[in-house]
């Protein structure tokens, strides 16, 4: 460490002079202005703080030759800094801003020490690294002279303050102009963005009209054609049963080609009218309790007619072992229905297996695998988007709406849940559904908010699909189901189980539901279970009359999943004397 300059602080005026000196020492070795600068200030301000709280002191200006550094050291004989640990945190508060100035110096100079004890005095040490101008030794010499030579004056030192302050309300001047334009263009910028928003949000607003038009349209559209494809079914059926005389083989073929026709519309407006009600946010969500296997017994009756290649096997995997559900059943086994639609049409051979299973994060994925066609994977991503069909070899024979998986993916979404597909050409593919076991913000109960029990109903019924349609009925409005496909088992489960009411079929093969009825009403046991009669046989005023003395009630099933059906039941649950919940 060579020491080049040594001055001593005594008096205001040595405060300025120790400045222009640390100037002048910058400058012969090499260090920029803006460097001279912060070296300068940080040097003042450490001397003028051992000018006004330790009287004076002495600061010394040495080189480092091996590491190119400067080193100034300001050391006082004065009382010392009580509260130095705070200063340097920044914590400490001072009525005569001491510790401030200490503050500032660091972030002024490359490295930073200071020493304070009680009664001991200060030192402090700053350094500034010389890079790019390392000095030789023989220069050391040089720089000494050339130091010793140059005049110290406070009236210097004010001039080039000065000329500093003026350079720098130049600079100051300068980029307050730059910041008057970035303001102006800031300005004309954010005009635009407003004008941007304002379109977005008209766009946005126009969006959302045609959104709701469409929605409106796509409902009444649906409820507009419903009624004559009904009536076209209706006539085609009557057609085809031969009603009023004999058809020409040729005739048949037409008939048939037109109710083919007719139901395949009817499938697109229904789907048309799901997803309308679901984009209009209109679709109801009807949690009950249920359990896999009545998922797979429901479609397997309703799956049944569609099963037209005996090339093909329908499997449905047995679930006992799975958990039960509180979530929409009915939405869930129109999600599979829709799956194994598409399974069934586009696979000529081999196998269609539906499976479930349960995972520990509450979730069940219900998975149907078939062993068709298959899907490229550059076409699996179309698959779920309205109208999206994807070309395979079977699609000249196999017609579909492209609606289905659609709708299955909002109803889905609907449920808390996703869906998805696995597929390989030539091979098949597996289409997954994945729910929650209950659904997101509800709970299984069994009782109401005023603590009524759900009642139970016994559904008597030969038919699965029939059982399965009255049980999403009974279970929307709170009750609690069991199922009978028999009489002699209606018998037995309605005097072992005792449920609240009783909906009675008439057509079994084992036993006439009036034969049922009459045997309910004789037995002790059984003879105060309301009963109400729900049948597809048209009945004329003397049969109604004679159920009428032991029914409370007798619904059309035909009309049973309707708006009018359903109020028609709960008329009839009500006429029997039984509560449902709130």
């Amino acid at each position: 460490m060579t020491r080049l300059l040594t001055l001593r602080i005594a008096r205001e005026e040595d405060v300025v002079n120790a400045r222009q000196r640390a100037r002048q020492v910058c400058e012969a070795l090499g260090v920029d202005a803006q460097g001279q600068t912060r070296l300068a200030t940080a040097l003042s301000e450490i001397c003028r703080n051992a000018f006004r709280y330790a009287g004076g002191g002495t600061v010394e200006f040495a080189l480092d030759v091996d590491n190119a550094s400067l080193s100034i050291t300001i050391s006082d004989q004065g009382p010392g800094i009580p509260h130095l640990q705070a200063v340097l945190d920044g914590s400490y508060r001072s009525s005569t801003g001491m510790g401030i100035g200490i503050m500032g110096t660091r972030r002024l100079v490359d490295e930073f020490d200071i020493r304070s004890a009680r009664g001991s005095g200060t030192v402090v040490t700053l350094r500034k690294h010389l890079q790019g101008h390392r000095v030789a030794a023989g220069d050391i010499g040089r720089i000494v002279d050339r130091l010793a030579r140059q005049a110290a004056t406070a009236h210097d030192e004010a001039e080039y303050q000065n000329h500093e302050l003026l350079a720098a309300l130049a600079e100051l001047t300068q980029r307050q102009d730059e910041l008057g334009r970035l303001n102006a263009e800031l300005q004309d910028t954010n005009r635009g963005v407003l004008a941007l928003y304002a379109e977005l949000d008209q766009k946005a607003e126009t969006l959302q009209r045609a959104d709701a038009m469409k929605s409106k349209f796509l409902s009444n559209m649906s409820h507009e054609f419903q009624t004559p494809l009904n009536s076209i079914l209706a006539l085609t059926r009557l057609l085809l049963d031969r009603v009023d005389g004999d058809l020409q083989p040729e005739q048949e073929k037409q008939v048939k080609f037109v109710r083919s026709a007719a139901q395949h519309l009817s499938e697109l407006v229904h789907d048309l009218l799901d997803l309308a009600k679901v984009e209009a946010g209109k679709i109801t969500i009807r949690p009950s309790s249920f359990t896999v296997n009545d998922v797979f017994g429901a479609l397997r009756g309703l799956i049944r007619p569609l099963q037209q290649r005996d090339t093909v096997t329908l499997v449905f995997d047995n679930a006992d072992g799975l958990p039960p559900l509180f979530s929409d059943e009915g939405k869930i086994a129109q999600i599979l229905r829709n799956y194994l639609s598409n399974a069934l049409k586009f696979t000529e051979r081999g196998e269609v297996r539906v499976s479930a299973s349960a995972d520990a994060e509450g979730m069940v994925c219900f998975e149907v695998r078939d062993t068709g066609v298959g899907i490229a994977r550059e076409d699996q991503s179309r698959l779920f988007l309205e109208f999206g069909q994807v070309p395979n070899p079977l699609q000249g024979r196999e017609r579909g709406t492209g609606l289905g998986l659609s709708l299955s993916k909002r109803l889905a979404e609907l449920l808390g849940g996703s869906v998805g597909v696995r597929s390989e050409p030539g091979v098949g593919s597996t289409f997954w559904v994945r729910v929650p076991a209950v659904l997101p913000g509800c709970a299984p109960t069994t009782s109401d908010a005023s603590g009524a029990s759900s009642p139970t109903v016994l559904v008597v019924d030969d038919e699965q699909t029939a059982r399965y349609v009255l049980r999403r009925c009974l279970t929307s409005l709170g009750c609690s189901v069991m199922e009978a496909a028999s009489g002699e088992d209606a018998l037995q489960r309605a005097a072992a189980d005792q449920p609240d009411l009783i909906l009675l079929d008439l057509r079994m093969p084992d036993m006439l539901g009036t034969e049922v009825l009459a045997r309910l009403k004789r037995e002790r046991t059984t003879a105060d279970i309301p009963v109400i009669i729900a049948t597809s046989q048209l009945l004329d005023d003397s049969e109604r009359q004679r159920l009428s003395n032991h029914a409370v009630a007798i619904l059309s099933k035909g009309r049973i999943g309707e708006d009018d059906g359903n109020r028609e039941i709960r008329r009839a649950i009500d006429a029997a004397g039984v509560t449902l919940p709130a």
